[in-house]
């Protein structure tokens, strides 16, 4: 018998669907995007390889990629990673249902969420946690919404400016094709400004508040008073958090926040060139019902064994379109998988080491690069955690090309024309000493 290659649908297949849609052909399906992103002639792809060639064929192309030390946050850390993760991800036990609706064959899955949603509240000191999100900026988008549900009549969403720009940039789309009106709340003196806040609140059309526990500039907000006037207006409280953070900082549950989100990518999540990330949610349990997404609840089977279970899936698959909370179907659950391992296996402590060693190499580099009298200081006096800005005497682009060429990612410009640092638990003191001097050298 004559072996055929693998074809997902015949010849005749293909022409009755594109008869039904009424398309002459495959072509026409991509009509509406312009002819100049549309990829022309053959793809570029090597013959027939055997095995061993696919591999070294793909180191190749990896071996491309340039290794620098990472000097840089801005929403993405570069945290250690324990070796152990990756193969207890992998194990059978965890790679079950793809979505866990079946939890007689779900149970893996099923716990590991569970117990995932447990350490996000842990972390944050909010009531309940979904079973993750996309990324933190969609998370926030997903919290703006949420805002808008929980208060009804109000079209307002203030964001701190203080929030990181891609994050504002995410908002600002969502806001835009849900009929919400964003406001924006100035950062003065390096802090989100309460009393810019109490007066755009007054307007009393204010649905909830977005506002960073760091920032952009890597300062600590204090929000002392935010959650009162915030709660005073009726309004929700957002807070958006960096989770790693949250072992030595205030959490969103003691500033009385009303949902706590970010990306979990600093829980161990190695930087991969734009990701994978995993957004988190958590909320006072009054809000439970409005979360996007869905909640793995515990409870016991027949015989009286713990079982898991999905409690709650507010989506639109389940319910009335119109109910529901969001049109968010799958998350990254192996990202979250991924992060329930990290946080076990670090604890409080380990949590709180990562953090004082991401703190010292920060202060000690902020030190050093003052020194250099090349840089002055911003944000005087401002306490910061283990990202920072200074602006400085060197012309930024030429700065990052010098310090690229001797292997290191740092000195990222922002809007303003300052320079961002960032020193985590990876960074030695050699290395940092080394990126002194080639910026003295500059």
């Amino acid at each position: 018998m004559a072996q055929l290659p693998y074809l997902p649908h015949t010849e005749s297949d293909i022409r009755a669907m594109l008869d039904r849609i009424g398309v002459q052909k495959l072509e026409d399906l991509y009509s509406d995007v312009p002819s100049e992103f549309l990829k022309k002639g053959a793809y570029a792809l090597p013959d027939a390889l055997s095995e061993q060639e696919i591999r070294d064929y793909f180191a190749s192309l990896e071996a491309m990629n340039a290794r620098l030390k990472v000097f840089v946050g801005a929403g993405a850390y570069d945290h250690y990673t324990p070796a152990v993760i990756p193969y207890l991800c992998s194990r059978s036990e965890f790679l079950t249902a793809y979505t866990p609706y079946q939890c007689e064959i779900s149970q893996g899955t099923l716990r590991y969420i569970f117990e995932y949603q447990s350490m996000i509240c842990e972390l944050t000191g909010m009531d309940v946690s979904n079973a993750s999100m996309y990324d933190g900026p969609t998370a926030a988008a997903e919290a703006m919404k949420m805002a808008i549900a929980c208060t009804r009549k109000k079209t307002r969403v203030l964001l701190s400016k203080g929030l990181l720009p891609h994050v504002i940039k995410v908002v600002e789309t969502y806001a835009k094709f849900h009929g919400v009106e964003i406001g924006y709340v100035p950062v003065m003196d390096g802090q989100t400004c309460i009393n810019c806040l109490k007066a755009e609140l007054a307007k009393d059309d204010v649905a909830g508040v977005i506002v960073p526990s760091i920032n952009r500039y890597g300062i600590i907000e204090d929000h002392s008073g935010f959650a009162e006037a915030v709660h005073a207006r009726k309004a929700i409280l957002v807070e958006y958090c960096d989770p790693s953070a949250l072992a030595v900082v205030k959490t969103p549950g003691e500033w009385d926040a009303d949902i706590a989100v970010g990306d979990g990518q600093s829980l161990g999540l190695p930087l991969c060139y734009g990701g994978p990330y995993v957004g988190f949610m958590a909320v006072k349990k009054e809000h439970m019902r409005k979360m996007p997404g869905r909640i793995v609840g515990q409870t016991v089977d027949k015989e009286g064994r713990r079982a898991f279970v999905l409690t709650l899936q507010a989506r639109e698959q389940h319910i009335k379109r119109e109910k529901a909370t969001s049109n968010i179907c799958s998350n990254e659950s192996l990202m979250a998988l991924w992060v329930t391992i990290y946080l076990s296996l670090m604890g409080p402590e380990g949590l709180r080491e990562v953090n004082r060693l991401s703190s010292d190499g920060a202060h000690y580099l902020y030190g050093e690069l003052l020194k250099t009298g090349l840089f002055e200081e911003v944000f005087p006096g401002k306490p910061f955690l283990k990202e920072f800005v200074l602006k400085s005497k060197q012309f930024p682009g030429q700065m990052q090309k010098r310090l690229e060429e001797a292997g290191f990612f740092a000195a990222l410009d922002t809007e303003e024309g300052y320079v961002s640092f960032c020193v985590t638990e990876k960074r030695t003191k050699a290395e940092i000493d080394r990126l002194v001097q080639v910026i003295k050298e500059g």
